[in-house]
Parts: structure tokens; sequence; C-alpha cells
């Protein structure tokens, strides 16, 4: 379901960090509104763990998702990585309002077994995703339309910029991209597509 916030929120999405969870569920009903049908496909050959969705640690898991139903399959996914999909408020939400199936034991799982999976994943923190806290949900989030919806959103993006561009991906990032390309039959595959 997140996939809907960056995708159809673009540049205003610092705007709505506060109520995340309930703009995701916001999203999910318009989309279900405005569509006939949405079929989801989630990638979970590479998982990543750890704080998101830029200074991710990949970690291979080699499972393929795909569902009908967001809420389900962000349940699942949730599951998969050890993380009970019901605390997870969007998740819980989306349930509650009939949106989509988020308790894991009323979704039907076909193909593999994968009710032993529990990877032990967890969110994690970097510099960016602490400051954010610090204003979306901490001692600043009272005065957080000052930061967000004036000009002054363009020095926070900038700030995210110089983090995760000129700092975080030269000195780390980049090394872990590169080691998973390296040394995965993923990260292999994905180079062929870079050279061709």
């Amino acid at each position: 379901m997140k996939n809907a916030f960056g995708g159809l929120l673009a540049t205003h999405r610092h705007y709505t960090h506060s109520w995340i969870h309930r703009t995701l569920v916001d999203l999910l009903a318009i989309q279900k509104e405005i569509h006939t049908g949405i079929f989801a496909v989630m990638d979970c050959t590479t998982a990543g763990n750890g704080p998101g969705p830029r200074t991710m640690i990949p970690v291979i898991k080699d499972y393929m998702l795909a569902s009908a139903d967001q809420v389900a399959i962000d349940a699942v996914s949730a599951k998969m990585m050890g993380f009970d999909p019901m605390s997870i408020e969007y998740i819980s939400v989306a349930h509650q309002d009939g949106l989509g199936v988020g308790d894991p034991r009323d979704i039907e799982i076909v193909g593999d077994d994968i009710s032993a999976e529990s990877w032990g994943f967890k969110v994690g923190d970097n510099l960016a995703s602490m400051a954010g806290d610090f204003i979306w949900f901490g001692p600043l989030k009272a005065i957080q339309k000052l930061f967000f919806h004036t000009p002054l959103v363009n020095v926070f993006v900038a700030a995210s910029e110089a983090y995760h561009d000129y700092y975080r991906w030269p000195v780390k990032d980049k090394k872990t991209f590169e080691n998973w390309k390296r040394d995965t039959s993923w990260g292999r595959l994905f180079q062929q597509y870079e050279n061709v």
C-alpha cells in the first residue's frame, strides 16, 4: 500500500507523514473506487531489512507474492518479516474499514508453505528518519506546518538529498549495493541488465 503514497502524492508526501497510516488507507479507498481491479505483485527475492526506504540492508529471500488484495499482501509480507500485521496501524485500519484482509489467519495462501517464515527484521533508524520522527511525531509536531506547508519544506528535501545522495550513498550504501550485485544471483542478474 505504501507505493501509492510516493506514487500518488509525489512531492507533497512530506505534508502527510504525521498521519501516514490514515493517508495510506484513504489512498487505497480512492484506488478501489476509481479502478475496477487492483493486482499487486511484490518482489521478495531481495528483501530490505532496517531503515528504509533508501538505506535498507538487502537480504536474499527468494519469494514472490501476488494478490488482488493490497491489505492482504502487506499483511503477509509483514508477518514474513517478523512483524504482527494487525499491530501496524494502516493494515489494521484498512482491515477494519473493509478494504481488505489484514489478519493473516483469514488469508488463503496458495503456493509455498510460508507459515514458519519469520525473518526477525527490524525497522531501525538513520539520521533522516530520526530527524523526521522529531518533527512529525516529536516535540516539533505542533509547528510542523511551518516546516512542511511553507517554502521551508525545500530545506528538508535538500537536506534529505544531501544526506542520502552525498553522504550515505558514497560512504556506505554504494558498497552494500556493489556487494549485493557481486555476491548474489539476483545482483548478478541485475548487473546483466545494466550492460544491455
